[in-house]
């Protein structure tokens, strides 16, 4: 195979990896259009993004709120998903557990169910106690205690 045929085969597969993910936007689109009028209300901009495998802050989802206005059609959607920058990068497991860490006096790899809580509905871009109490519903709480490696990979592979 010479150089020119393995550009092709590249331009090939990016083609079809870039029509399979607009194929799986559309798909996390009609799962969000609830009404089915090709539309999506703008309060589930954020979960429809996170959906799509994007990382958006609370900050940015404010941002693109106001510049939407209202309830969104999927070409819409495709500008916010295509926006140049994009969104950040969810990061490495490891720079999580780091954070964790802050709040681990002992370096046992584990925070107290309590502690979690409070450091996820009061520091950063702050949780409901409904979205915390979801997010415990995939990690073993019964000792009271959380292994914060295995949410922070659980959290990642979702």
């Amino acid at each position: 195979m010479d150089g020119s045929e393995t550009l092709e085969r590249m331009h090939s597969n990016q083609d079809h990896n870039q029509q399979q993910a607009s194929t799986n936007y559309k798909e996390a689109f009609s799962l969000f259009d609830k009404r089915g009028n090709g539309r999506v209300a703008l309060e589930s901009l954020g979960d429809l993004l996170r959906a799509c495998g994007q990382n958006p802050t609370l900050a940015e989802i404010a941002d693109l709120e106001k510049g939407i206005g209202g309830d969104f059609d999927f070409e819409a959607f495709s500008k916010v998903l295509n926006r140049p920058g994009g969104f950040r990068d969810p990061g490495e497991p490891e720079e999580y557990c780091r954070g964790f860490q802050v709040f681990d006096k002992d370096m046992t790899g584990f925070i107290g169910v309590g502690q979690l809580r409070y450091i996820l509905t009061n520091l950063g871009e702050k949780m409901t106690d409904d979205e915390v109490d979801e997010l415990l519903k995939a990690v073993d709480t019964s000792s009271g205690e959380i292994n914060y490696t295995e949410l922070v990979r659980t959290i990642l592979a979702n």
